[in-house]
């Protein structure tokens, strides 16, 4: 079961075949972790350095589950987005986004991204803990 959302972050790390990234990114793709949502491919897609990449990342559309996205989920992000920067904190509207899509369907975030410990102190987001790998 699809558990682990990887952030654009993680991926770019495992598109440049970095380590530890890369290893514990394609453990979850082999034992199907991974689950997508669809602002990180497009995230990545508009990083894409080339028609091979962009062909590449297109592929998730069909490899991946995809989580549920719902409209209500943009209003929760701008609430959070809008208390976090009431408490001197700053995430970026499509962080927030992740977050709360990440939450409302129970699975863990893979990032590298600081911006998500903060919004996990706030919000009890579920972060993906690397182990040694």
């Amino acid at each position: 079961m699809a558990d682990v959302l990887v952030d654009t972050s993680v991926w770019i790390e495992f598109f440049r075949k970095k380590e530890p990234y890369y290893s514990i990114v394609s453990d979850l793709m082999d034992n199907d972790s991974i689950c997508c949502l669809g602002i990180v491919v497009a995230e990545l897609l508009q990083g894409a350095k080339s028609d091979k990449e962009l062909n590449t990342i297109k592929a998730f559309l069909h490899v991946f589950d995809f989580l549920p996205e719902a409209v209500g989920s943009w209003e929760k992000a701008g609430e959070l987005s809008f208390s976090l920067q009431r408490k001197g904190k700053a995430a970026g509207l499509s962080d927030c986004y992740i977050a709360v899509a990440v939450q409302a369907a129970d699975v863990r975030l893979f990032t590298l991204d600081k911006h998500f410990s903060v919004i996990s102190k706030e919000t009890g987001l579920s972060l993906y803990k690397v182990r040694n790998h």
